[in-house]
């Protein structure tokens, strides 16, 4: 296969450093995301993890080093910018507001607005195509279990809130979604619905970014597994090439990790 029809990444991230004072957060890591998968990306306490995909959501900027987005460099200010990217982020707290709607969290910040003056000089909300289009999105991803699209997200169970905020990220992405501890505080049944959310979300092409400090899962739903390590990245590896003991042993440093970058298959990196 040649380079120029090889699979090349949609985001990676070459020298990434971020300095708070004295403490180096990220030093010099690397990351890549491929069309069509799920990337795991674990990693010990303070290891960096979370200040690298803040970096790749536009939560915090890079003092140094290279993201690049299908190949153009770009520099994210602000998670809006990265949002109108097209990558969506659905964070630990779920970022939704509980006395609100199910069909106005998922419009949060992105409200549409009754065409003509109503619209334009009263600021009048579109309330029956926000909720239509809420109701569609729920429905594609089976989560239509929920007595009203209307009804208050504070009353909703915690898999449903995680739900709700899964499916507004895939309602809203066009690059890839990121999923910061999308089943931590859940209970077994929660968590195996969460679960097949994120590949019903993979399976319809869309790449996604998962952070997660539960083994079992990632091992289950990742194609790859991007192991961070004294704030660069250590190793990148398959889960059927390798045991949980084994990523285990390679992210506290117990065990050599792999010289090559794990990929998938037809890719390059840049």
């Amino acid at each position: 296969m040649s380079r120029e029809t090889a699979m090349k990444p949609i985001m990676s991230g070459r020298g990434l450093t971020k300095r708070y004072g004295r403490v180096t957060a990220m030093d010099g890591a690397d990351f890549d995301l491929f069309p069509g998968e799920i990337l795991a990306v674990i990693g010990d306490n303070g290891a960096g993890k979370s200040t690298l995909v803040k970096a790749l959501c536009g939560a915090v900027q890079i003092d140094e080093g290279e993201i690049r987005l299908d190949g153009e460099p770009v520099r994210f200010t602000s998670p809006m910018d990265a949002r109108d990217a097209g990558i969506e982020t659905v964070y630990q707290n779920l970022a939704l507001s509980p006395a609100l709607s199910i069909a106005d969290n998922m419009f949060l910040g992105r409200e549409i607005y009754k065409e003509g003056i109503a619209g334009s000089l009263f600021r009048m909300l579109d309330k029956k195509q926000m909720r239509d289009f809420a109701r569609q999105k729920l429905t594609e991803l089976g989560l239509m279990t929920v007595q009203s699209i209307t009804q208050a997200v504070e009353t909703l169970s915690g898999g449903q809130r995680q739900g709700v905020a899964v499916a507004r990220a895939a309602a809203f992405a066009t690059r890839f979604v990121i999923m910061d501890e999308p089943t931590a505080a859940l209970g077994v049944k929660e968590s195996r619905r969460v679960l097949e959310l994120i590949q019903d979300v993979k399976a319809r092409g869309m790449p996604i970014v998962l952070i997660s400090h539960n083994m079992p899962h990632v091992f289950e739903v990742a194609d790859r597994i991007h192991i961070h390590r004294l704030s660069r990245r250590h190793a990148v590896i398959r889960p059927q090439d390798f045991s949980m003991s084994d990523a285990v042993a390679i992210m506290t440093g117990a065990m050599e990790p792999p010289r090559e970058i794990a990929l998938p298959e037809g890719a390059v990196l840049q």
